[in-house]
């Protein structure tokens, strides 16, 4: 098993390094936490980077984007890895993983987040409603105030793979987050009134 580590968290380029190793098989069943140090470690004794820039492992975590890719749209952020976490379970063979400054959590901890940051969210919606607006994110209180949004004027469209606005039919999606990240043509005031055309254009391609 093959990772690349990459340190690009600080704004001088020079202090970045990139570090490719083969795991032990005996890391593989391991906590994530011996990658970082071994990478740390790597740091720490280049005289270069060590000496104008030493790392503290107890102030860094791991992150992963989405199947371990470099993509680094807005589409594909950067997902911690838990420091008690099998290594094998949380980082595929050959994955990009970055070092991040910030202490690592663990999976006790980062669950113990997901289930408050997903509590948290059921409560909004139970007070709130969403803007109509086609593409619109915003939330807000029953009756207002309604803010300000960015938005889409005509339906999405749903044709095989692809996945666009009609109003904006040369900014195509192929997976739904890259889809939901297109940015709307319009802007005005949030509205709880629901559009009375057509919410979708499933199978229909409106390219001129």
């Amino acid at each position: 098993m093959k990772v690349f580590l990459h340190y690009q968290d600080n704004e001088n380029s020079d202090l970045h390094k990139t570090l490719k190793i083969t795991l032990p098989k005996s890391w593989k069943n391991g906590p994530t936490s011996k990658v970082l140090g071994q990478f740390v470690e790597s740091y720490n004794a280049n005289e270069k980077l060590g000496g104008a820039n030493p790392l503290d492992e107890a102030t860094l975590h791991l992150a992963i984007r989405k199947d371990g890719s470099d993509d680094e749209s807005s589409s594909h952020p950067l997902i911690p890895v838990a420091s008690n976490a099998v290594t094998i379970e949380s980082i595929p063979d050959r994955a990009n993983v970055y070092i991040m400054h910030g202490p690592s959590q663990t999976v006790e901890e980062i669950a113990a987040e997901q289930k408050e940051a997903l509590e948290k969210a059921k409560a909004e919606k139970a007070n709130t409603v969403a803007c109509q607006h086609f593409g619109c994110k915003n939330r807000f209180p029953k009756g207002g105030p309604y803010p300000e949004c960015s938005f889409h004027k005509s339906p999405p469209v749903f044709h095989e793979t692809a996945k666009f606005w009609s109003c904006c039919p040369n900014k195509k999606a192929y997976d739904w987050e890259e889809f939901q990240s297109i940015p709307g043509c319009c802007t005005g005031t949030c509205t709880d009134v629901k559009e009375e055309q057509k919410q979708f254009l499933g199978g229909c391609d409106l390219r001129e």
